[in-house]
């Protein structure tokens, strides 16, 4: 099958027109219809239904899309891996991980990265929806359980618990719980038990709901179970890694936390020699390191 022709055709089925699809490869309408044309005469099948407002694609174009698709992003890969040089970290990298881990650990620390790697452009990509990195929907990834795909590199960072935490503005104002039996008197911040989380978050949370709780907030990311902690609005449950960045807070009833959850740096096997890559899971591993000698030390 003629790559150039498979090439045009992807074009014309991400554009939806030929005319924007001439317009991204420099090509005249009538060139693109003519390889489309073509592709559809060697495969003895029609590939879009063309109408007034632009083109759709059959059933079998979307089968060859997908196609085109999954090539157009291993070549992707091999591009960045070729652009790689041995002394230079530059490009473009897609991060991805949870809403709560990205914005609240990951995010303040990106500075230190950009001094050290200033032609490095990071895509953050922040969903707790799992992406397929095989398929490079990401180039990375940092997930709160062990990634089962294969193919993939895999390294665990750390672990991590769910904690109850407040702020002084509101403890001085309600008091302060002694038990879980004083959650009565409060108002408990936390993701919704069929919200998407880590599954230790839930079970805690759904151990906290056996007790009489005065009231409820409940929200569908972490970020924001801190930014309604750091309002003075309750008792949020939240990752203890929030407590190097946000030592105002205040830890509530110590003993409750939920179980350990790991924390994993995951990549395509294929990306295992980029350059990128590499300068980014050495940047993360290093600021666990910090992470974990701050919390020793605060322990101590």
């Amino acid at each position: 099958m003629d790559w150039d022709k498979l090439r045009i055709f992807h074009a014309v089925a991400d554009a939806g027109s030929l005319t924007h699809a001439g317009d991204v490869l420099h090509l005249s309408q009538s060139a693109v219809s003519r390889q489309i044309r073509a592709l559809e005469e060697s495969l003895d099948t029609t590939l879009f239904h063309r109408h007034a407002r632009g083109l759709i694609l059959t059933e079998q174009g979307e089968l060859l899309f997908d196609a085109t698709q999954a090539m157009t992003k291993r070549l992707d890969a091999a591009s960045a891996r070729i652009r790689d040089t041995e002394e230079e970290v530059f490009g473009n990298l897609r991060v991805t991980t949870t809403i709560g881990f990205g914005s609240i650990w990951l995010a303040p620390r990106l500075p230190k990265l950009y001094a050290q790697y200033p032609d490095l452009s990071i895509d953050l990509m922040l969903e707790e929806r799992v992406l397929d990195l095989p398929m490079r929907e990401a180039d990375v990834a940092i997930r709160m359980k062990e990634p089962s795909q294969a193919d993939l590199v895999r390294k665990r960072l750390m672990e991590i618990r769910m904690q109850l935490f407040a702020s002084p503005a509101y403890l001085e104002d309600n008091g302060v719980p002694q038990s879980l039996h004083d959650l009565a008197a409060h108002r408990l911040i936390c993701q919704n038990v069929g919200a998407t989380q880590v599954s230790a978050g839930a079970t805690l949370v759904r151990e906290l709901m056996t007790y009489e709780v005065g009231r409820t907030l409940t929200v569908n990311n972490y970020f924001g179970v801190l930014q309604s902690v750091l309002s003075d609005l309750g008792i949020g449950v939240l990752p203890d890694y929030l407590s190097q960045d946000f030592p105002q807070l205040r830890r509530v009833l110590p003993t409750v936390e939920s179980n350990e959850v790991p924390v994993f740096l995951a990549f395509p096997e294929e990306l295992r020699g980029s350059k990128r890559i590499n300068a980014f899971r050495d940047f993360v591993v290093d600021e666990v390191v910090i992470y974990r000698k701050s919390r020793s030390a605060s322990a101590a």
